[in-house]
């Protein structure tokens, strides 16, 4: 199996292990175009979580501090949006990971 494979793969399936960490490791040290956009990509699905998780803190803090009476209904739908995120981004990595190697 050729390493750049291996590399664009890892990038995809580092979601379990690495986080972001690792492509950004990958994109800044390979010089190969094709596993630098795998790179990328996979860099890209793995912040998109990171970047919505402050809207849940809000969510928390502004539900709480707010009124103690009522629902979270903020919280909990921004629970379910992360989750579903989560979800969707893991699945992506995961089949576009095993695309790259199974790709000719």
């Amino acid at each position: 199996m050729e390493t750049r494979k291996v590399l664009s793969s890892l990038c995809y399936f580092s979601i379990f292990f690495a986080g972001f960490i690792f492509p950004l490791a990958v994109y800044l040290a390979t010089s190969d175009e094709g596993t630098k956009q795998h790179a990328k990509k996979s860099l890209f699905s793995h912040l998109i979580p990171l970047i919505l998780t402050p809207l849940l803190v809000f969510a928390v803090f502004h539900d709480f501090t707010a009124q103690q009476d009522t629902i979270p209904v903020f919280t909990i739908i921004s629970i379910i949006v992360l989750a579903l995120l989560w979800l969707i981004i893991v699945i992506w990595n995961i089949i576009k990971g095993v695309k790259v190697l199974t790709a000719e």
